[in-house]
Formats: structure tokens, C-alpha cells, sequence
């Protein structure tokens, strides 16, 4: 998470597991009525959802925000698609990169900074099969040797 941020809402953990991250971005997002309080009460998925770059502009498809109990008839869509505020330079790059065979533009986490709901979204390149087990036999081993170190520690 960027430095100052503030409460963390929603996390995407599979994506670092189907996906190399190679940048992030911080960006904003716009909200509709009560969707903010939805956020703040920490009701929020992005675990299936991703962004895609419509006519100039980068829109967050599939992020579920559930509805807020006291909001009534006031309340939204908790599928809506989202639009995400960026710089435009950073959008021409975006754009730019995820052309490219591959690439895909993965939100990674939602979080408050400053009272502002924000979201971490990252260009990633998916992994294939065999990535994805290095990846385990990496982390099955430095979890085998951080337990031989305890071990050894006790003694």
C-alpha cells in the first residue's frame, strides 16, 4: 500500500498468485450515493473484478460493493461497472503497455486515504502452470527453512 494510507477494505490475493505485477498505480474511483458507506463498513470485493480502458478513460468491471442496509431506496448496483480516476499521462501509459500480448490491468487493493476511497491497481502478465508451481516449491521452501531456524532457535 502507498505510504499514508489509511484503513484497507478489500484485497485481491490470487492476483500476485495468477499474475506478475510489474507497476501499480494509485487511482480514484467514482462513487454513487451510498456506495462510500458500504466501503467504509468494509463490503467490498474485487476478488473476480478487472479494469479496462474505454474510449480514454479506465472503468473497474465487476467489483462488488454491497448495498448499504439503511440506504433504502437510495442504494445502487453492487455490480456497477466504475470509472478510475487517473492522471493522463498515466492512462496513455496504461495504454500503451497493456496493448501488448499479455498484459491485463488487475485491481490489487481498496482502501481510505484521507476520507477518499482509493484503489491500487497493477499491470500485470499472467502466469502460466508451471510459474505458478515455482512459485509454491519457492514458498514451500523458505517456509521449510524459516521452520528449521525456529526449530534450531529453541535448542
Amino acid at each position: 500500500m502507498p505510504k499514508g494510507a489509511g484503513k484497507l477494505v478489500a484485497q485481491n490475493k490470487k492476483a500476485h498468485h495468477d499474475y506478475f505485477i510489474e507497476d501499480t498505480y494509485e487511482a480514484g474511483i467514482v462513487l454513487q450515493g451510498t456506495e462510500i458507506k458500504s466501503i467504509r463498513a468494509g463490503k467490498a470485493n474485487i476478488r473476480d473484478s478487472f479494469a479496462r480502458i474505454q474510449n480514454g478513460e479506465l472503468f473497474l468491471h465487476n467489483a462488488h460493493i454491497s448495498p448499504y442496509e439503511q440506504g433504502n431506496r437510495y442504494n445502487h448496483d453492487p455490480l456497477r461497472t466504475r470509472k478510475l480516476l487517473l492522471h493522463r499521462k498515466e492512462i496513455n501509459k496504461l495504454i500503451g503497455e497493456s496493448k501488448e500480448q499479455g498484459y491485463s490491468i488487475i485491481p490489487l487493493k481498496i482502501y481510505l486515504k484521507d476520507g477518499f476511497a482509493k484503489i491500487l491497481i497493477g499491470l500485470g502478465k499472467g502466469k502460466k502452470k508451471y510459474d505458478k508451481r515455482e512459485d509454491l516449491k519457492q514458498k514451500e521452501a523458505k517456509r521449510d527453512i524459516e521452520r528449521a531456524f525456529r526449530e534450531r532457535q529453541k535448542m
